[in-house]
């Protein structure tokens, strides 16, 4: 089969289409990993969400892409199913469909879920609980068969262009990374289109955090609080808000101290003086001034300048128009006057 080419020049220019959402900036179409310990409540979660997309209903606040929706709870019973539905809705919709037994992935499951469509061609949303259930034991590579297996799901939802959810599991030791957390070899992450991965502080803990990242979903972390049976939103925060909490609370200070000026010239220990802060040292500043200066401080506008000066080492901040201005009017040189032969 001939390679399929595109060249820039057509990348540059032609309108493609944008990946879609299930879930509106949280579930894309495409493969999705969503991990948990054991008994955390990540059940309940999906069969909250697969009632919102069947009945198009918001997830929280994020509107859903309505249709039919096929939940394969491999690891209960219809009977348990039932207990659940009657605990988180008095209505639901005959477009949510069960099924508590399937072939595994080396036997059949992706041809079982072609003709799922056949009969529900309107699907948005299949979740796999769990992906365990699917798999079946090797002995050869483990990265070779997390990545082999994840591909096949993949290579069906992209075909379909539909969001497939498949629900795993974290290990308990400790990282830094939630992410690092998830079962499996980075096969499994690497080869996902998103990663959910839903986390307690304590097990007994009714609030946990929802950690989200992907290719085309930005890095954001939710909030979560287990109230009567279903996980409510409590807080959202996007990957810009995350981002501003890192930034020192003085700096959002000095911002405020240059809005009246255009310029501001001395030595550190002089501007903590001028700010009047005293929680702060003179080197944790200048630190902080040079971290920050091409991200938090050039989007409020101002030019940090560091030197070296017999007196000391020498602060500079100035607003950048009033920069510009100054360095416009040191530019312009006088013309030299043309003699006039007469």
């Amino acid at each position: 089969q001939k390679l399929q080419t595109v060249n820039a020049e057509t990348l540059l220019y032609e309108p493609l289409e944008k990946p879609s959402f299930v879930v509106d900036s949280l579930i894309p179409t495409g493969l999705s990993l969503f991990c948990g310990s054991q008994k955390i409540g990540k059940s309940w979660l999906m069969l909250k969400l697969c009632l919102c997309v069947s009945q198009g209903l918001p997830l929280w606040d994020m509107p859903t892409m309505e249709g039919d929706v096929l939940y394969l709870c491999l690891e209960d019973t219809f009977c348990r199913i039932q207990d659940r539905l009657f605990r988180l809705t008095n209505e639901a919709s005959r477009r949510l469909h069960f099924a508590v037994a399937s072939c595994k992935l080396s036997d059949g499951l992706i041809v079982q879920l072609e003709d799922y469509l056949k009969d529900y061609p309107n699907s948005r949303l299949i979740v796999i609980d769990t992906l365990q259930k699917v798999r079946t034991a090797s002995k050869d590579n483990a990265y070779a068969s997390d990545y082999g297996d994840i591909s096949l799901i993949k290579d069906f939802a992209d075909r379909h262009s539909l969001a497939v959810i498949v629900v795993h599991h974290i290990r308990k030791q400790n990282d830094s990374d939630v992410f690092n957390k998830v079962s499996g070899t980075t096969g499994l992450t690497g080869s996902a289109d998103a990663t959910f991965v839903l986390e307690k502080e304590k097990r007994a803990s009714d609030t946990a955090k929802l950690y989200v990242t992907g290719r085309d979903t930005p890095y954001q972390e939710y909030t979560l609080r287990f109230r009567d049976c279903s996980w409510e939103l409590v807080e959202r925060k996007t990957q810009e808000q995350l981002a501003k909490e890192t930034i020192p609370d003085v700096l959002f200070r000095l911002v405020d101290f240059m809005r009246d000026k255009e310029e501001w010239a001395g030595t550190a220990t002089e501007l903590l003086a001028a700010m009047r802060e005293t929680e702060t040292i003179p080197t944790v500043i200048t630190k902080w001034l040079n971290e920050y200066r091409t991200t938090f401080l050039n989007e409020n506008h101002i030019v940090y300048q560091y030197s070296r000066k017999k007196h000391g080492r020498q602060i500079s901040l100035a607003k950048r128009a009033a920069l510009r201005l100054a360095n416009a009017t040191t530019s312009v040189k006088k013309k030299p006057i043309k003699a006039i032969q007469i």
